[in-house]
């Protein structure tokens, strides 16, 4: 498996290294359209080269991407939290109610203990 994840890779960089040479003229980025910058006054441009762009455009989107799923996962990872708080607190009530009372429990001590064992499986 590991050498066919270091073959992938390998044949991605080759790729990606055959992009960049292929693409290796500048191109000019310019903040705004230049009629829009000479109304407001301002025109910034930057020149390039354009694998730089490509490469850039691919990262932002990975970028982004993973931050759309970050926020919509939140729900998952919330309800995933309160569910550990609870099974926490339902263990603590569990250990508290053995401790408390052993002798009067009875038929609930066996009860619990068949509870406990669930839970550990």
């Amino acid at each position: 498996m590991r050498y066919l994840r270091y073959a992938f890779l390998a044949a991605l960089a080759i790729c990606l290294i055959t992009v960049a040479l292929a693409n290796r003229g500048p191109v000019t980025l310019n903040l705004m359209p230049a009629d829009l910058g000479a109304l407001v006054g301002i025109s910034g441009s930057l020149t390039v080269p354009l694998f730089v762009v490509i490469f850039t455009g691919i990262i932002a989107g990975v970028l982004i991407g993973f931050f759309w799923e970050w926020m919509r996962e939140h729900k998952h990872r919330v309800a995933a939290t309160n569910e550990r708080r609870e099974k926490e607190r339902l263990k603590r009530e569990m250990r508290r109610l053995r401790q408390s009372k052993p002798e009067a429990a009875g038929g609930d001590a066996e009860i619990l203990a068949l509870l406990e064992d669930k839970g550990a499986a």
